[in-house]
């Protein structure tokens, strides 16, 4: 019985996961169209956010409106126009007080992650973590601030170095460039390889096979 039981968790919990972070990042997207629509129903006459309403309780009318909107910005910002309207707006949000430090480092830091270039996340590296005498695997994330350059003096790099098993968060960290070691593997391989806390190694197939499953215990 223990052995059909794990043999059974070993083929649904990557399903489950699966389902459960696909249901989250819809139930996202239409949770924010949910937030727009009740804010416009409220300043509506009675008629018309009765009406707005029934539309709002259409399944997956939210998450449909969230895709094409960010569809139709995407397509908007990378014409000449597009640009123009993106500086105002940046020009508009840096004028207010506490949202200009929050969204400017928000635009930041997902303009490094999403580009195509960069050093964020580019390489996998070992590093002596927490002593001198282990290893952790952490993802170089670019250079040091040029202050920071100026008082260490050597050649640093910036890592990010996740948690085990949940790779969202983890540590920021400045080392020598020369106690790092970096890793042939690719950062998905390298990411996959901590989030299972070191039982799927790199290169391996990351499908169940009949061979995975448990004989015996």
């Amino acid at each position: 019985m223990k052995k059909y039981f794990i043999a059974g968790i070993l083929v649904w919990a990557p399903l489950s996961i699966t389902i459960w972070v696909i249901a989250w990042g819809l139930g996202l997207l239409d949770g924010v169209f949910g937030s727009v629509m009740h804010a416009i129903i409220i300043v509506l006459p009675e008629d018309a956010a009765r009406d707005l309403q029934h539309f709002r309780d259409l399944p997956g009318v939210g998450i449909l409106i969230v895709i094409v909107v960010i569809l139709l910005t995407g397509l908007t910002a990378i014409n000449f126009a597009g640009q123009w309207w993106l500086k105002v707006w940046d020009k508009f949000v840096n004028r207010i007080p506490i949202v200009r430090s929050i969204y400017s480092s928000v635009q930041q830091v997902s303009s490094t992650l999403f580009s195509g270039s960069g050093q964020a996340f580019s390489k996998a590296l070992l590093i002596r973590y927490p002593h001198a005498d282990s290893w952790a695997i952490a993802f170089q994330t670019g250079i040091p601030a040029r202050e920071v350059t100026a008082k260490l003096g050597e050649d640093y790099v910036n890592v990010f170095l996740p948690t085990t098993p949940n790779p969202t968060s983890g540590f920021f960290m400045i080392v020598p460039r020369a106690q790092t070691i970096e890793l042939e593997m690719s950062v998905e391989e390298a990411l996959k390889h901590i989030v299972s806390m070191g039982s799927v190694p790199p290169n391996s197939s990351s499908g169940l096979t009949a061979s995975q499953l448990p004989h015996h215990f």
